[in-house]
């Protein structure tokens, strides 16, 4: 395939150590890679790079003559003042096609990504219709190659199941830095991952993310037992130089070298084996035996005059793992918030264990004093913090969570996202607790991160309730979900799978294209059995997913080619075609849903 961006040679850093050093990638027509990498790594600056925004300390990077380049930052910024429509159109504007052509374009692509009016505001829109218009701004230009930097964010599931169903069937190629693995397993056909534990500062597999999960750690075992042979072969060169003077003399000049190379080679590989490292998340149980923690019996709450729930049951036991599934706005953080007690229901009662201890995480970190300095957030008095009955210095205690002596007085505000993450986590590690609620405390982990959450989570004791858009989270730790319509109603499921597959459903028999308009089932459905393994009929269904939806996607292809066609027919002709399009991505959206379940179970 065509090269039609490299880098050779990079070397970018902001401090004593760079993040990168002499860093080679090529991307070419029609790729489709995932970019991993641990909190300050430089995933993000990266991307930039790519981009041209940004000057490297040294190397180079070559885009291919003619070559369409998109990027898609973190965070969406648009004019204040634009319609949806006028975004669209600024972006063309440089590009070298009639007007007609460009208004024509522009309401194609707005009609591809779900909007109804494009003469909406820019500024007044959601998370996650602000992401839906930056992507619908990249796609405009037609890029040959889009560099997309955490996507997800902002989108809640049926928006991210929307982008992994409209970047699969993407002519174009793409780079796409993101932590949420369910959505690598979708869009990804190669990973790359950079950090400093790798030589070079990179680690590229083709492959699924599984697959590359699997050689990366083969590759890590290879060095870290070439670390202890290099150390043994270090200790017996110092050993011997450590003798007498005559004897060094006797040595050749050139071994002398080698053990000097050797030792360097030591230091290099301990330094990259170190950087390997996971943070120590492990939250604290009070011990309690009670059966019930908690009850809610027909909880309801509303809104600025809508019904968010309406009753609804709950019954909390040690054990009870319960995910919350919705789309944004549904009301999921303003249940956690009635469960901790920080907000009274409408209706119904809660009833909690007496002495019951809840811990919550609460999304966006909001109780972060972004002044204080990470040594007082961590430890607010003297320089000791107990933890599980016994004192740990702050520095050991900061160590623990991977952060480094000397950004003990670095203010919390001045943190990344992953890094102030780990602050909130490491507070509530020191409060045992019998409930524990959690709303997106994964956001902005790493992948390593996530996976040590994950199991400690799985290896509490008490009970958990979770909000989170990482399905993998919630389907590996949640025995049930229960999803939000936002309108009063919810449903129990067995699976973050089944809840997609319910909701577009319902979705596409109501016409529905917002998600801040959800449309689930309105009374509790009852919870069958969860099956645990697939059945014959299943199982050669699973074996044909895959050509199903290459079928799928070859008829988006068809219908979107339909959709230029119809440009110059006419409205009507175009509006027609339009629909055409979005039922053929709903189609392969269902597909990769129920794909999704199916090696879910078939795994388990």
């Amino acid at each position: 395939m065509t090269v039609l961006l490299s880098i050779q040679g990079l070397t970018k850093g902001f401090g004593p150590r760079p993040l990168f050093t002499d860093l080679s990638l090529d991307l070419r027509a029609g790729e489709r890679i995932g970019l991993i990498g641990p909190n300050g790594s430089g995933k993000s600056t990266l991307l930039r790079l790519l981009a041209g925004l940004e000057e490297p300390d040294a190397g180079i990077r070559s885009l291919r003559r003619g070559v369409h380049l998109g990027y898609l930052p973190q965070d969406d910024v648009f004019p204040a003042g634009q319609t949806a429509r006028g975004v669209l159109l600024a972006a063309l504007a440089g590009e070298p096609i009639e007007d007609h052509e460009r208004e024509t374009r522009a309401a194609i692509t707005l009609t591809q990504v779900g909007f109804t009016d494009p003469e909406q505001a820019a500024d007044a829109l959601s998370g996650g219709w602000r992401k839906r218009l930056a992507v619908a701004r990249e796609l405009a230009c037609r890029p040959d190659l889009l560099l997309l930097d955490e996507p997800t964010n902002h989108l809640d599931l049926p928006g991210i199941v929307w982008l992994e169903q409209l970047l699969r069937a993407s002519p174009f190629g793409y780079l796409v830095a993101t932590h949420d693995r369910a959505f690598l397993r979708v869009v990804a056909d190669e990973i790359v991952e950079i950090s400093r534990i790798y030589p070079g500062g990179s680690f590229r597999a083709s492959g699924s993310y599984d697959e590359f999960a699997e050689r990366r750690d083969e590759f890590l075992d290879t060095q870290a037992r070439r670390q202890v042979s290099v150390a043994n072969q270090v200790r017996r060169e110092t050993e011997w130089l450590g003798r007498k003077a005559a004897a060094r003399t006797r040595k050749a000049g050139f071994r002398i070298e080698e053990a000097s190379r050797r030792r360097e080679d030591f230091e290099e590989l301990k330094y990259r084996n170190t950087a390997a490292g996971t943070p120590g998340i492990d939250f604290v149980a009070t011990g309690r035996q009670s059966r019930k923690l908690l009850t809610a019996e027909g909880i309801a709450k509303s809104l600025g005059g809508r019904a968010l729930f309406a009753g609804l049951d709950l019954a909390l036991s040690p054990g009870t793992r319960l995910g919350l599934l919705g789309p944004n706005a549904s009301g999921k953080s303003t249940l956690l918030r009635v469960l901790a007690g920080e907000v009274a229901a409408g209706a119904g009662t809660v009833t909690r264990a007496d002495g019951l201890q809840v811990v919550m995480f609460e999304q966006g970190r909001a109780t972060l004093d972004p002044a204080v300095t990470l040594h007082r957030a961590l430890c607010p008095s003297g320089d000791t913090v107990v933890y599980r009955g016994r004192p740990l210095h702050v520095i050991a205690w900061a160590k623990q969570l991977l952060f480094r002596p000397e950004q003990l007085e670095v203010p919390v505000g001045d943190l990344s996202g992953g890094e102030q993450a780990r602050v909130r986590i490491a507070q509530l590690m020191l409060r045992p607790a019998d409930l524990l609620l959690l709303d997106e405390p994964g956001n902005d982990l790493d992948i390593p991160a996530l996976e040590v959450l994950e199991e400690s989570l799985a290896e509490f004791p008490g009970a958990l309730v979770l909000v989170s858009h990482d399905r993998e989270l919630t389907d590996r730790l949640c025995t049930e979900v229960i999803g939000l319509d936002g309108r009063g109603g919810a449903a129990l499921y067995g699976s973050v799978g089944q809840w997609l597959a319910a909701y577009s459903e319902r979705s596409e028999v109501r016409g529905q294209r917002s998600e801040e308009e959800p449309v689930l089932r309105t009374r509790p459905a009852p919870a069958g059995p969860r099956p645990r393994k697939l059945s014959y009929r299943e199982q050669q269904e699973w074996e044909q997913m895959e050509a199903t939806i290459l079928a799928a996607e070859e008829e988006v292809a068809k219908r979107q080619a339909e959709v230029e066609r119809a440009a110059t027919a006419g409205h009507v002709a175009l509006a027609n075609a339009c629909r055409a399009l979005e039922t053929a991505q709903q189609a392969v959206g269902r597909l990769y849903a129920r794909w999704q379940e199916l090696e879910t179970r078939r795994g388990s």
